[in-house]
């Protein structure tokens, strides 16, 4: 090895990943960043442990979406529309569309709050502007110059790693609590469980990944594997790196989160943190102007992020089940109707942000919608990857079926919990 060589520079190494780990960051959106945030200040340290439990089961599942998308040259609503039931597709997408359009509502909401927090002025406003600044972007911006924006606002997560080295932390509790599982007996313990677990492994990120995988082969012109089968070996290393890539950031930054909020709120006795803004906010007094600006920020550019994918993934699958002409890359009127669900979506998101409807319970009904739609449309996606009609030869077998499925039932049981508890 020549031992002049220079590393790969972070350009570089963004573009040899794509959807996987655009849909991991999303993950960590300001509605997710609320949810840690409140457990950390809640629980301390005791439940970071379930952002490695939960790792294996998100990746299987997003490789599993991109799989679909990859082998089958179609996105999981137009599989679902070509195969199974009518009633099925529709009420799923149904269910997405809600629970993507609150969700919308938390994220917008929330970036409009962190824009005040940092410079003053009205939150409102800074909703509505985030959202036209998200809506002109998904539509006007070539689709590689847009997939490479969203690629470096990845960086912004790193945000969250900068605000747990500015505090003190007792690193050896927090890495004991991490590796080392402690379930808390309680109501309030169970649901914080079940509310992690909603906001990691979310439907609209199977969706758009799955999209995003059919949106690179029109773009470049390539065949879905099923006609090609012999790709299939490099294609799935590929899929499968850059998914373990994105899954794995979106984990360890929700543990970072999770580290700050128990290092600063919860041991100085704050125990409810409701938004992601109030969790700044908090943090100022505590941290310092320093960690609080970071965090902050880091709320405005992971929203950035995540709007478009929430909006985009809700589109695609739109089009998929009503045949409309679908894609970021091509233009506004080729596209039209794609498009409008786009800034539909987004616009509808930011004016609930002018109703009476508490952001809390906006997280909290999302959360709910997220819930029922997770283990239905797992299930949908697992029994996608396992019909040859659709498949092929490259049907989802062995230990990835079996995580698959694993991954499936632990989501149901944490829907059927989330209402008996």
């Amino acid at each position: 090895m020549d031992i002049t060589s220079k590393p790969p520079r972070p350009s570089s190494i963004l573009r040899q990943l794509g959807p996987g780990i655009i849909t991991g960051a999303a993950d960590d959106d300001p509605a997710g960043i609320a949810t840690y945030s409140q457990v950390g200040a809640q629980f301390g340290y005791n439940l970071a442990w379930t952002m490695l439990f939960s790792l294996p089961f998100m990746v299987v599942i997003q490789e599993i979406s991109g799989r679909i998308g990859c082998v089958s040259g179609r996105g999981i609503a137009h599989n679902l529309r070509l195969h199974y039931s009518p009633w099925l597709v529709r009420s799923v997408v149904l269910l997405l569309m809600i629970a993507n359009i609150v969700n919308l509502a938390a994220d917008l909401g929330a970036m409009g709050s962190a824009l005040q927090l940092l410079c003053g002025g009205n939150p409102r406003l800074y909703t509505v502007g985030f959202g036209i600044v998200c809506v002109i972007a998904e539509i006007f911006i070539s689709y590689v110059r847009y997939a490479r924006l969203l690629k470096w606002l990845t960086l912004s997560l790193f945000t969250y790693v900068a605000v747990a080295f500015s505090v003190h932390l007792p690193w050896r509790s927090a890495l004991l609590a991490t590796l080392v599982p402690h379930l808390e007996w309680t109501k309030a313990g169970a649901m914080a469980l079940v509310a992690v677990l909603g906001t990691t492994i979310s439907p609209y990120l199977f969706f758009w990944q799955s999209s995003l995988e059919v949106q690179e082969q029109s773009r470049t012109d390539a065949q879905p594997l099923c006609l090609i089968p012999m790709e299939a070996p490099s294609a799935f290393r590929r899929i499968q790196g850059d998914t373990i890539a994105g899954m794995s950031a979106s984990n360890i930054i929700a543990i970072f989160i999770i580290y700050a909020t128990a290092a600063t709120l919860h041991a100085s006795g704050v125990t409810s943190i409701q938004t992601s803004s109030q969790a700044a906010e908090a943090l100022r007094p505590l941290a310092g102007r320093f960690a609080f600006t970071i965090f902050a920020a880091g709320i405005i550019g992971t929203g950035l992020l995540a709007v478009p994918v929430l909006a985009g993934s809700g589109a695609y699958a739109l089009a998929e089940t009503f045949g409309w002409q679908e894609g970021l890359s091509r233009q506004l009127l080729e596209a039209k109707s794609f498009y409008a669900a786009i800034a539909i979506a987004t616009m509808l998101g930011a004016a609930i942000n002018f109703t009476s409807l508490d952001p809390v319970k906006a997280l909290y009904w999302s959360a709910v919608v997220n819930g029922i739609l997770a283990a239905p449309v797992m299930a949908a996606v697992m029994l996608i990857s396992g019909n040859p009609r659709i498949m092929g030869e490259l049907t989802v077998v062995g230990v990835m079926k079996a995580l698959g499925w694993c991954a499936t039932a632990l989501m149901f049981t944490a829907s059927v919990a989330f209402f008996v508890l």
